[in-house]
């Protein structure tokens, strides 16, 4: 008998007690290894844990071309204080599986438990298989990048990390993404608690800064910084630590920023904060309704910043873009070329600040984070290339694109969009290691991953299965 959506689900609550935020992924790595072990399936696994684990056809397919099931198994970690040690509490309601507090993981933790159920199946039907589970795709994609020539036979892949039920995702935006260092010298100050304040920004949206960057949301990026040029436009203040954001690939719901004031300037902090509510009560209103600034006191520090280097990151916010730098005149409401501040972050030494930089045209992708290296370097700043993935675009004429359309023709009664998306997916990575590779990426639906607002519809779920059992065995015929 096929499995059902059940077993998928089974394994997907086994994933989430295995917390796997990107560049933390042994764990769950030892889970696939034990999970082929058991199965008694070969399977490789390289200096990256990346792992692939091999099933032969079904017997009487044994000619079949090989198909591979590709798969990540990081996870963005958001509403975790502790994500290494932190497993996701999922629930059901209303027909979306959703998480207390955290992230799902649905992304990419669905389209894993998929691929693993297809393994430990014996009824399903299917050729030469080849489930193949990468490592930091959430982070710098340094699994995928590092592939050895040798680790994949098949050159026809499903690739089920999408969030676009009614979508064959055919390409895919490239990324770059950037670490920015600005020198910090720290001085001492004063024991006095006077004059200690914690500036929080709370209740943003985020979302996914590739998928989500169009929608007009607020990044606390952009808030940290107006809030910290109202008061210094006024006050000669000292700031001591700094943290926006939760993750490099999402856009800042967060953030606090700890500053020291002469005097205790309560009333006039009160006042700027009101009037930064105002503001984003006017401008975010209809897309980040519970965004907003509060201001308490809070425990001294032992130092603060040196104003240089405050300065130096107000300027670079300043002049960096933040969301939609160009909409795409081919692809119709899609968006072209985009930049996020995904985090903010005071150090001993520095303030680290991470841009991630996506675009469907590889030279305007490198051309704009020349463009923000150069305003980062023009400030004192160091700038470190972290990520630079190709951009990917399949052949929507393709005989296996054909088929899978086909596939959800026949099952599920509709045909689905081919569309390329302003996410960043591994493909071109796979199409620079393996010549003559296809790929097509499906999913169920999932809503504002990357968030603590992340879920996926379970009916999705159970229709993506079945397209996914009658894809393989067309495969194999």
């Amino acid at each position: 008998m096929i499995p059902t959506t059940e077993r998928v689900f089974q394994i997907f609550k086994e994933l989430n007690q295995i917390p796997r935020p990107s560049h933390h992924e042994e764990r769950v790595a030892d889970y696939l290894c034990q999970f082929a072990e058991r199965l008694n399936l070969p399977y490789k696994r390289d200096k990256e844990n990346c792992v692939v684990i091999s099933k032969p056809a079904t017997q009487g397919y044994e000619d079949a071309e090989p198909v591979v099931l590709l798969n990540h198994m990081d996870m963005v970690c958001v509403g975790m204080s502790d994500p290494l040690h932190t497993p996701i509490d999922a629930y059901i309601e209303n027909g979306w599986m959703k998480a207390r507090g955290t992230s799902l993981g649905a992304d990419n933790g669905i389209g894993l438990s998929m691929a693993l159920a297809v393994l430990e199946s014996n009824e399903i039907v299917h050729g030469p298989m080849e489930v193949i589970t990468t490592t930091n795709e959430e982070d710098g994609m340094s699994g995928a990048s590092q592939l050895s020539r040798d680790f994949l036979r098949g050159r026809k892949v499903i690739n089920l990390d999408s969030e676009d039920y009614d979508t064959i995702t055919t390409g895919a935006a490239g990324a770059c993404l950037q670490f920015h260092r600005i020198p910090v010298e720290r001085k001492n100050v004063n024991g006095s608690g006077c004059g200690w304040h914690a500036i929080n920004i709370n209740g943003g949206l985020g979302g996914h800064s590739g998928v989500d960057i169009n929608k007009g949301r607020c990044s606390a990026a952009k808030v940290a910084w107006a809030i910290l040029d109202a008061i210094r436009a006024k006050r000669d203040i000292e700031v001591a630590s700094i943290h926006i954001g939760e993750a490099n690939a999402s856009i800042a719901s967060s953030g606090e920023i700890i500053i020291h004031t002469p005097s205790d300037d309560q009333d006039f902090l009160m006042e700027q904060v009101n009037e930064i509510n105002k503001l984003l009560h006017r401008k975010y209103g209809d897309t980040d309704p519970h965004i907003r600034c509060s201001i308490n006191d809070c425990p001294p520090l032992n130092t603060v910043i040196n104003p240089e280097a405050i300065n130096a990151m107000m300027t670079c916010l300043e002049q960096l873009p933040q969301g939609v730098v160009k909409m795409s005149e081919s692809m119709e409401g899609t968006v072209e070329t985009s930049n996020n501040i995904g985090r903010i972050q005071t150090e001993e030494d520095c303030i680290f600040i991470s841009t991630h930089t996506r675009s469907f045209i590889d030279a305007d992708m490198k051309e704009l984070s020349h463009k923000i290296a150069d305003v980062f370097a023009g400030n004192g700043a160091t700038s470190e290339v972290v990520m630079s993935a190709p951009a990917w675009q399949e052949d929507q004429r393709s005989a296996f694109l054909q088929l899978t359309s086909d596939t959800f023709q026949d099952v599920l009664g509709w045909r689905p969009r081919m569309v390329g998306m302003h996410f960043v997916l591994e493909a071109g990575f796979f199409v620079e290691h393996y010549p003559g590779i296809q790929i097509a990426c499906i999913g169920p639906r999932i809503v504002e991953p990357h968030s603590t607002s992340e879920r996926v519809e379970l009916a999705t779920i159970e229709d993506i299965w079945q397209v996914l059992i009658e894809l393989l065995k067309r495969l194999a015929d």
